[in-house]
Order: structure tokens, then C-alpha cells, then sequence
């Protein structure tokens, strides 16, 4: 099976609505994966001691999902029930039936966010990229859209491909702490050469992109 097949499977018989939020089951998604290539392999990335980065007293998680050879590098918050980032002190609301509940980052909830980042990442190789685009079923009977960074990560040899990798989460994380400027200077340091420019905005989500351009006008 190859990445335009991927993007062409409809997963809507396996997707689960939660608070108006759609959810890819991520062990059909991952044996959907091994369907497709038998070597596919996720990793979650290591902070340390600890499997989530700290941001601003939050946490957000880190997969790399390897297919076909090539390793997509996903992230992705630890939520709550209702898409709120939990924080590592804990957060008191109050439930609809008026009591107080705690919510503090525990095993449970950051092992729901490693799974949906790997389905995320997963999404990123092409299976149920259309859920993520906010679309109700995948393209069927067209020809695959090639973008002009589809790809970009082809001709990159593995040990750039990690350099590339650990230099996004930089970006991301200074983005995230509301310092864009500070990411947009690290980034100009490094010298990249065109082909490893295009390779980094594969990695880096639309919001830290946009804030990249805006600090780059200052």
C-alpha cells in the first residue's frame, strides 16, 4: 500500500465523536499501519526522564511515526476531557453538576496523548489526513494534490533528518512560550541551505509558521 492509497482510505467507520471532537481509534489506525508497511515503527520522544516537554506548566508529547522509510514527527497537548492543556500543578473546575473536580497530569492522561499523537502522526503519512482538514470523506477518484513540500524529507539523510527534528521542537517550544522573535533568530543561525528549509516547515504546525513570517517582517 503507498501514502496516495493511504490518503485515499476512508477511516469514517472508525473514527469516535467525543465533546464535538473526532477521534481515529489508534489501534485500528496502527494495524491499518503494519497493513501498509510491515517495517512502520513510532517512537515517543524523551525529555529527559520524562516522555512530555514542559511548557509554560503544561506538558505536550512527542512521536515520530516511521513509514516507508521516512519519519514524520508529530505533537500534541495533554487535555482534558474538553481540549484544555492540563497543567502540572492541576486545575480545578467545577462539573456540570456543580462539584468541584481536580484534573493533575497523570499516567492516564499522558498516555491518551501519546496514542493520539502517534494517530496524528499517522495522519501526517496520509491516513485520515481529512479528519485534520476538517473534511467528511477522502479523496476518492482524483489524483493525488502534490504540494511543493510534499516529499521534502526524501533526499535528507537520517542524521539530518533527527537534526531537522530536534531543531522544530526548539522552534515549536520558544513559539509556544509567546517568544517567536527568539525562535526566529535561532533558526537564522543555523544556516540551513534551501532544501533543509523546506524540510523544517514540513515539521512545524501552520501557528508557529504564521508567527516565524510575522517576526521575520520585525
Amino acid at each position: 500500500m503507498s501514502i496516495e492509497m493511504l490518503l485515499k482510505k476512508n477511516v469514517n467507520d472508525h473514527v469516535e465523536k467525543k465533546n464535538g471532537l473526532s477521534y481515529l481509534s489508534w489501534a485500528w489506525a496502527w494495524a491499518e499501519a503494519l497493513k501498509a508497511d510491515a517495517n512502520a515503527t513510532y517512537k515517543v520522544e524523551m525529555f529527559g526522564d520524562k516522555c512530555y516537554m514542559e511548557i509554560n506548566g503544561t506538558a505536550m508529547v512527542w512521536v515520530t511515526v516511521t513509514m516507508f522509510g521516512k519519519p514524520m514527527v508529530c505533537q500534541l497537548p495533554v487535555t482534558d476531557n474538553f481540549n484544555r492543556p492540563i497543567t502540572i500543578e492541576g486545575v480545578t473546575t467545577t462539573n456540570k453538576y456543580g462539584k468541584e473536580v481536580t484534573t493533575k497530569l497523570d499516567s492516564f492522561n499522558v498516555n491518551t496523548a501519546i496514542m493520539r499523537c502517534m494517530t496524528k502522526a499517522l495522519a501526517l503519512h496520509g491516513l485520515g489526513l481529512y479528519i485534520f482538514a476538517g473534511e467528511d470523506l477522502p479523496e476518492e477518484g482524483r489524483s493525488v494534490v502534490i504540494t511543493p513540500t510534499q516529499g521534502a524529507m526524501d533526499n535528507i539523510p537520517p542524521d539530518e533528518v533527527q537534526y531537522l527534528q530536534e531543531l522544530a521542537m526548539e522552534l515549536i517550544a520558544m513559539c509556544e512560550q509567546g517568544d517567536p522573535k527568539l525562535a526566529w533568530e535561532r533558526l537564522e543561525g543555523e544556516n540551513l541551505d534551501a532544501e533543509q528549509k523546506i524540510a523544517l516547515w514540513t515539521l512545524l504546525p501552520s501557528k508557529v509558521r504564521a508567527a516565524l513570517k510575522k517576526a521575520k517582517e520585525f
